[in-house]
């Protein structure tokens, strides 16, 4: 018993051991989310409404619960094979080969001419050249009177037979291989027609049968050219179930036809097989394995954080169950736009997510990997796949480069503008009728762009707080001048507000200059100082002329005052839930930094030299990002600048490059990744803003010296 104790706490305590290890934790949301993804890509959620088989007795009489156009495959092939049938198997003809059997037959008839017309050698001699030359077997009578002959003769049968070769090789569709034979008879009875002397034309006839040949020849693989394109020519055979048309009828064998149309209507689905499952399951590791080596890859810091991960993974989840959900809907009345609710997957919907939340790049991935798990969902329906696709794609260019929150609306219209157009295409290649394109590109595709920017809009928030991440929309809000802590910030103190648009304007500026995120500095430069609005009349912004309350009390006191506004800036900002970044840039917006005033006043009223240093400098901790330290140099530049007589481009240029070495000399900058050839360009960003502020203005006269002038002029003509 107290063994089993011993071994029940031990696997306790390594479970709890390996529930605590994160790279467990990421394999145990891994499997969850394969699983959970493979069953809603495989699986048919809506129960089948029928489940018949070949050759089975149909239980019921089944109508067609709406109207379809499918296309019958069996019956399409069918129609091909004929077409296929119909080509005809025609031979090539070859012109040349009655010229060449000619030239053959000629050269052979002047051979013979030449011996005939031989006067000087013998009978035998001339009879054995003769036998020489002719490339078949005749009687030795018959060459022997050949050689004796006239060549006048042999003209003549020479003649005749090109007339003869003429006609027999003229005949529709050219000699070929199957009909040689009756070619050769017929040129033989043409010779017999001629009545030519018997040497001659047993010469001819031999000639005939030994120099003719086919001149049409079948050529296969262009007729199974012909037979290709003869059945491409055939288009699909399309058939039309009618709104409650029967299908089957009670007690009916059910055929191939039957099943045919109960799957086109969707009655009737193959059931899921292993294959399938294992297939479909090896599809999602694929893909999941894909976005996980390019975030290893390419976006490490996505990589390594396993919340961002499985952000990517809930929004994966929740696209596929919302495209789901609209597929299954079904339209009694207008079954035809039914069966095209899988326009409306929100694909759009989870690359605006990615973008906003993570990374544009990162989008794009997933967006191709959604659109093929929504074409293997939907029966293996490209249409719907192309469609989530493309308007993923738009909804991710729509949103990368957001500057106010009204683009999400924008970027809705856009996916559903691009939406209609792709549908339309679709339905058009489809060969869809012309109202069904133009409802369910205008209704569908509008819909979809609604539907993606509403699930954008309301899932945005929940899951920005939930993963702790700072989106662009989170920031623009934080921006406007109504949020109330600006408002209050205007209202309490008022000079720190116009301290921190300028800071805000100042820095921005700067971090467009040098890669950083200007919506980040921006909106921590509204807000690095709103640890002021506790004790707003301790800061010279907002002292309006009056007594100073820094002249009544220790300089260490003034110290403490000045340096808690930090403090009381971030407690304030955790309070009212600001993103971690305008936090950090609230926390370190000073730095390390010695408050050099009231130090030297100390070490003025203190003889003993009992000053520490230490004890005047903010608590820290210094910057940690560029976007920190850009804000710090803003806030010291502004601030230095506006207490500048008489400002001019060179006194601003060199103040801004002295209080830019300051801090790197005082080692501020050390804990950022600022290079020294980013400070220049951020140099030059402030001195470029600050030459816009402090232009040189209009000297314009003195008004009552002008006006006594007019009243003088005016005057004159009266006297």
């Amino acid at each position: 018993m107290l063994l089993l104790r011993r071994i029940g706490g031990g696997l306790l305590k390594a479970l709890k051991f390996l529930f605590k290890n994160k790279n467990f934790q990421r394999y145990i949301a891994a499997g969850l989310f394969f699983v959970l993804i493979t069953m809603l890509v495989a699986f048919e959620f809506v129960p089948q409404k029928v489940n018949l088989q070949v050759g089975q007795i149909s239980p019921s009489t089944i109508f067609a619960p709406r109207s379809v156009v499918y296309v019958d495959q069996e019956k399409t092939t069918e129609e091909r094979q004929k077409a296929m049938e119909r080509v005809q198997r025609l031979p090539e003809v070859n012109r040349d080969v009655p010229i060449n059997v000619q030239q053959d037959i000629n050269q052979v008839l002047d051979s013979v001419k030449k011996v005939q017309a031989d006067t000087e050698a013998d009978e035998d001699i001339k009879t054995n050249r003769v036998k020489a030359l002719i490339p078949f077997s005749l009687s030795d009578q018959i060459i022997r009177d050949i050689a004796e002959g006239n060549p006048a003769s042999t003209d003549q049968l020479a003649e005749g037979l090109t007339v003869i070769l003429t006609d027999v090789y003229a005949q529709e569709g050219g000699i070929t291989s199957d009909n040689i034979e009756e070619a050769k008879n017929q040129a033989s009875n043409k010779i017999v027609d001629r009545q030519f002397q018997e040497p001659y034309r047993l010469l001819g006839q031999g000639l005939i049968k030994h120099f003719f040949r086919p001149n049409a020849f079948f050529d296969p693989e262009k007729y199974l050219m012909q037979q290709q394109e003869a059945a491409e020519s055939v288009p699909p055979v399309r058939v039309n179930i009618q709104y409650k048309e029967r299908i089957i009828s009670q007690g009916d064998v059910v055929t191939e036809e039957h099943m045919v149309r109960l799957q086109a209507l969707g009655l009737s689905r193959p059931g899921l097989t292993l294959g399938t499952l294992i297939g479909t399951g090896l599809l999602v590791a694929l893909l999941m394995s894909v976005i996980l080596l390019y975030t290893y890859i390419h976006q490490r810091d996505i990589y390594r954080k396993s919340s961002y991960l499985y952000l990517i993974g809930i929004i994966f989840l929740m696209t596929l169950i919302v495209s789901r959900a609209v597929m299954a809907i079904n339209i009694t009345q207008w079954p035809e736009l039914g069966a095209l609710f899988g326009f409306l997957a929100p694909v759009a919907a989870a690359g605006m997510l990615i973008t906003i939340l993570l990374d544009a790049r990162l989008a794009m991935l997933v967006v191709v990997n959604l659109a093929l798990l929504l074409s293997v969902m939907s029966g293996n329906n490209f249409q719907f796949a192309l469609v989530g696709f493309i308007g993923g794609v738009t909804g991710v260019f729509s949103v990368s480069k957001l500057s106010q929150r009204g683009d999400l609306v924008k970027a809705g219209i856009y996916v559903g503008a691009i939406n209609v157009i792709i549908i339309a295409i679709v339905g058009l290649i489809n060969g869809s009728p012309w109202y069904l394109i133009a409802t369910s590109a205008l209704g569908l595709g509008i819909a979809n762009g609604l539907l993606s920017s509403i699930l954008t809009n309301g899932a945005l928030p929940y899951l920005e707080t939930s993963f702790g991440i700072t989106s662009t929309v989170r920031l623009l809000e934080l921006s406007n001048p109504n949020n109330p802590l600006l408002k209050k910030l205007l209202t309490d103190a008022p000079g720190t507000y116009h301290h921190s648009i300028l800071v805000g304007n100042l820095a921005e500026a700067a971090a467009e200059s040098v890669g950083a995120e200007p919506l980040v500095v921006r909106v921590g430069a509204y807000y690095h100082d709103i640890g002021k609005i506790k004790r707003p009349y301790f800061f010279i912004e907002n002292q309006l002329g009056g007594d100073n309350p820094h002249d009544k009390i220790a300089p260490s006191l003034s110290t403490l005052i000045l340096t808690s506004h930090v403090k009381d800036g971030v407690e304030l900002a955790r309070e009212q839930k600001l993103p971690q970044p305008v936090v950090d840039i609230i926390e370190q917006h000073h730095g390390k930094s010695l408050v050099s005033f009231f130090y030297h006043k100390a070490l003025e009223g203190d003889r003993n030299e009992s000053v520490n240093e230490e004890d005047f400098r903010y608590e820290g901790p210094k910057p940690k990002t560029k976007e920190a330290a850009i804000v710090m140099l803003a806030d010291n530049i502004e601030a230095a600048v506006r207490s500048l007589q008489h400002p001019t481009a060179g006194r601003v240029e060199g103040l801004v490059r002295k209080i830019i070495k300051d801090r790197l000399m005082d080692g501020q900058l050390d804990e950022c990744d600022l290079t020294f050839k980013d400070l220049d360009a951020i140099a030059n960003s402030f001195v470029r803003v600050l030459s816009g502020i402090f232009h040189n203005r209009i000297e314009y006269p003195d008004m009552k010296q002008e006006m006594e002038r007019r009243k003088t002029r005016n005057a004159g003509p009266n006297k």
